[in-house]
This record gives structure tokens, C-alpha cells and sequence, in this order.
């Protein structure tokens, strides 16, 4: 269990990501639109890359997807960026890697392994932005935990970040 069972997500993820389909929003049975602009899409693609050159490791690139009859579209797929590659992250030194410290704004996961409940929490109240974060635990005493303890403006637990829909 713990930290090894975890660290199977990351596979597991990729797979799921993988079943994404990439296109135009509007259309039915498109779950990842476009970026919203130019801009936006390179900005991403270029934190990706620095990301990978500092370090991670990328199981699932979405740079380059091609999406037919928008070929000049500002897309991303699905992206995860793993900065713990299989091992923990350690906390004694600052995390500098794009993924982790620029907001992205695009459909990139960037994966942290941490040993304890503890260092998760120390490490999401350490990140400036702490919009939204969420635990998936069959523990209540580490939801409860995590609830009373993270600082972020949104907490989702076993569900993601609780993000109204329109």
C-alpha cells in the first residue's frame, strides 16, 4: 500500500488520458477543446519541455496532437508530467521545476510522490497559487486531515477539485 501503491496511478492515469479525445469543444464526444490562443498553446508546450530538461519524465506528451480539419488549432493533449519519477520528492529542497511552480492553464498533470499525508500537506501550503487540491483516501481520518490542514481555496475529497459547471 502507501506510496508503491500510488505511484501505480501514474500508469493507470496515462491509460485513462490516453481515451481523451482532442477536437473542436463544441462538437459531441470531444472531452479536451482547445487552448485559448497561440500564445497560451506555446506557453505550455514550452513549460512541458523545460519541465523534461530539468528533470521529469513525461509518460504522456500531448504535443503535436493533430486534430483533423483544425490542423492550425491551438491544441494540447493531455499531458503528465511526473516529477517524482518512482521515487519521493524531497522536501528539503525548494521544487523549481516549471510543472510545479508556473501555472499552466492547459491539460498537463503534473504527479509529486511524498512519503507521508504530512509532506503533502507541507508541500501544497508551500505552493503560492493553492487554488484547488484534492486527496482520494479510504481513510476519514486523513480527509479530515487534509480538509482542516491544506490551505487552498478548494478541497476536493475523492472527487477533483469541485469546480461548479455552467
Amino acid at each position: 500500500g502507501g506510496l508503491e501503491e500510488s505511484r501505480g496511478w501514474v500508469d493507470e492515469i496515462v491509460e485513462q488520458a490516453k481515451l481523451l479525445k482532442v477536437g473542436n469543444g463544441f462538437q459531441e464526444g470531444v472531452d479536451v477543446g482547445p487552448l485559448i490562443s497561440k500564445d497560451a498553446k506555446e506557453r505550455a508546450e514550452k513549460i512541458v519541455q523545460q519541465s523534461i530538461d530539468e528533470g521529469a519524465s513525461c509518460p504522456l506528451d500531448g504535443r503535436g496532437v493533430a486534430v483533423e480539419g483544425y490542423e492550425g488549432g491551438n491544441f494540447l493533449g493531455p499531458t503528465v508530467i511526473d516529477l517524482s519519477d518512482r521515487e519521493h520528492v524531497d522536501l528539503s529542497e525548494p521544487i523549481t521545476n516549471p510543472a510545479y511552480a508556473e501555472e499552466i492553464f492547459a491539460p498537463v498533470l503534473t504527479v509529486l510522490a511524498v512519503r507521508t499525508l504530512d509532506d503533502a500537506i507541507s508541500i501544497s501550503n508551500k505552493n503560492p497559487y493553492g487554488n484547488g487540491t484534492a486527496i482520494f483516501t479510504s481513510s476519514g481520518g486523513a480527509a479530515r486531515k487534509y480538509q482542516y490542514e491544506i490551505e487552498a481555496g478548494q478541497v476536493g475529497i475523492n472527487v477533483p477539485i469541485p469546480v461548479p459547471l455552467p
